[in-house]
């Protein structure tokens, strides 16, 4: 999705012949894997490392751009938003002391990027899944200006035919309907790449395929969204929604997402994965950059293939297959896209030493591994790891159902250790980075548990707003030294600091664990949850969860002054005594703004809404928490 030269305006016509050219590429592509001028007798791997921007406030930075330029290095390029970065590692040959060169080149271009955005006073992260991110910061006006960003929105957008809905469960639960791919920006992976001869493509993507789900048990670090417990890598749910075209039927007609683990094992090629993606999914781009394959491969030139390139990069593979060019000689390579980003560059590394030896490890058994285990168990191990990180139990071998701590510490790690002494990789790596996972793995403390555990033991402490803003401090902190997430402490509260970042917006602290009512629903209901919740207000919401009204303890006790019944002795409903003509404000207010409304209007709590729905109320209570907390910090500098 690198280039730029694209059109989005795809008619009948230009859709016929972008198909026409899509097919000639995977011709051409099939004559040269029969002529045999792909790279041979040598393996290359390699990386992609995303990251996100952040204010000072531990929120989203929309300053990419000016990081891009002021780096002036050709490692780093844009991601999809504004606040997002990615930097690419330069291919290194499998083999010696690549794994630790591979991890000092990462070290020197993270510090690169971290000590560009101080000049710009923004910091950078590595992190599956911005703690801090909200709702509000994927409209489009983050959306990073380049024509491809763009073109993919709208085509998404118009394929789906509609706003995108999110649900997402998991010790939370997230339903969300956003009007734009946006969401897809809370992302951030790190990619690993592996080269693969043709002939042994289909084999080697099948056990990166089974490889997969172990390594992403250990390795998972995007537990929350939004404030919500989710999977414990949560990308992979997201990601898969955030790019789904389907559209419901009444039918039972199977259709793929363009987010897949596939459908099936390779049976001889890659282009079996290649013609799958052309059958089952349209066209959704078209390249101004044209070519006869043909033409150049008589010329003894090699195509670049931009047409099937381009569609290639449309369809999302977990683990996706990749044509390129080095030195003028072509190359295949198999994709890892799982990993998510962070929590340190040890850490990745370690992630990818572990799949990388895993994948060499099981190649040498010289076996059809997939006569041992099914598509169906691979796939249903993938999803699984997703949820549940290192509480996951896999179906292995001859459908073994095992544990994954155990699988990974008793099985694995030792093939993957010969896969590594099989390529010549120095035996101070092996240990080092592969005990990284060891010590992960054995203490059951990765990047998601981490997280889990520091938010639980800040649970009942503050507000959620603050508690992710030291979780996101906390992450920075560790990050810069390097030190294994195993070896992390918890995440402290006073982390996050009590500045005045901490506050400066609504949705920072507003309380979202909220008890409702409807309107025709019994005054006695309102009174007996301002008692039993210890609360002074109850929203009132229709049956849509629109906000309709407020019923404050003040229009009680005026109840309470006249009377508790009607002429009639029926029970009073809650419409006929809530407060109807409402001062609301968004989760994006800013505080200053939120006080000077209940100053103005004289009231004590101000409901929150976006889009006319409930998300979250402000009292005056929460004002004098924050300002407590903010004295006493004062109080202590003094």
């Amino acid at each position: 999705m690198g280039e730029q030269n694209i059109k989005y305006e795809l008619d009948g016509e230009t859709r016929r012949f972008f198909t026409k050219r899509l097919l000639t590429d995977l011709r051409a592509l099939d004559q040269m894997i029969r002529q045999g001028v792909f790279e041979k007798g040598i393996t290359r791997i390699g990386a992609e490392q995303e990251m996100f921007i952040v204010e000072r406030g531990w929120w989203p930075s929309t300053k990419a751009v000016e990081i891009l330029d002021r780096i002036n290095d050709p490692h780093f390029t844009t991601e999809l938003a504004l606040f997002n970065l990615e930097a690419n590692l330069d291919p290194y040959e499998f083999t010696g002391d690549c794994l630790s060169v591979m991890e000092k080149q990462l070290l020197e271009l993270v510090e690169k990027a971290r000590k560009t955005a101080a000049e710009l006073d923004v910091e950078v992260i590595l992190t599956g899944i911005l703690p801090t991110i909200r709702k509000g910061d994927l409209g489009l006006d983050n959306l990073t200006p380049k024509p491809r960003y763009f073109a993919l929105n709208r085509v998404l957008s118009q394929m789906r035919g509609g706003d995108y809905d999110f649900y997402i469960r998991g010790l939370d639960e997230l339903s969300l309907r956003h009007d734009s791919m946006m969401v897809e920006a809370c992302n951030t992976s790190f990619q690993v790449h592996m080269q693969v001869a043709p002939e042994d493509f289909a084999r080697y993507y099948n056990i990166a395929q089974i490889a997969t789900a172990p390594v992403l048990a250990a390795a998972t670090n995007s537990p929350l969204l939004l404030g919500r417990r989710l999977w414990h890598e949560t990308r992979i749910a997201l990601f898969q929604q955030a790019i789904d075209t389907r559209v419901s039927s009444h039918n039972l007609r199977e259709r793929s997402p363009r987010v897949t683990f596939g459908t099936q094992w390779v049976k001889n090629s890659v282009l079996e994965l290649y013609f799958e993606d052309i059958a089952r999914f349209r066209s959704l781009l078209d390249s101004e950059l044209q070519e006869n394959p043909f033409e150049l491969l008589e010329k003894g030139e090699m195509p670049q293939l931009y047409a099937l390139k381009l569609h290639n990069g449309t369809v999302y593979r977990w683990n996706r297959a990749c044509y390129g060019i080095t030195n003028g000689i072509p190359h295949l390579r198999i994709e890892n896209r799982v990993l998510p980003s962070g929590p340190t560059p040890r850490d990745e590394i370690a992630n990818a030493t572990f799949w990388l030896g895993l994948v060499k490890g099981l190649a040498l058994r010289n076996e059809d591994i997939t006569r041992r285990m099914s598509f169906e168990d691979a796939t249903t191990n993938f999803y699984s790891a997703a949820r549940l990180g290192l509480y996951a139990q896999f179906s292995w071998l001859e459908h073994k159902r095992v544990p994954a701590q155990t699988l990974i510490c008793d099985t694995l790690l030792p093939i993957a250790e010969e896969g590594l002494q099989k390529v010549g990789v120095r035996q101070e790596d092996i240990d080092l980075y592969l005990g990284v996972i060891d010590k992960r793995v054995r203490t059951g403390q990765n990047g998601s548990e981490w997280m889990l555990t520091s938010m639980a033991a800040m649970r009942h402490r503050s507000s959620m707003g603050e508690k992710l803003n030291a979780l996101t401090a906390g992450i920075i902190a560790r990050q810069k030294e390097n030190k294994p997430v195993a070896e992390w402490e918890p995440v402290r509260l006073e982390e996050a600091g009590r500045e005045k970042h901490n506050y400066l917006r609504v949705e920072q602290y507003m309380t979202t664990d909220l008890f409702t009512v409807q309107e025709d629903e019994l005054v006695d209901m309102v009174a007996s949850l301002m008692d039993w919740a210890r609360i002074r207000h109850v929203p009132v919401e229709d049956q849509e969860s629109r906000l309709v009204g407020l019923v404050s303890y003040r229009a009680l006790l005026r109840l309470m002054a006249r009377g508790w019944r009607t002429a009639d002795g029926e029970m009073l409903p809650v419409s006929e005594i809530m407060n109807k003509n409402l001062v609301t404000v968004t989760p994006e207010t800013m505080t200053m703004d939120a006080i000077e409304l209940m100053r103005k209007h004289r009231i004590s709590c101000l409901p929150v809404v976006r889009d006319g729905r409930l998300v979250g109320v402000v009292t005056e209570r929460d004002f004098m928490n924050v300002t407590a907390g903010l004295l006493e910090e004062k109080l202590k500098e003094s």
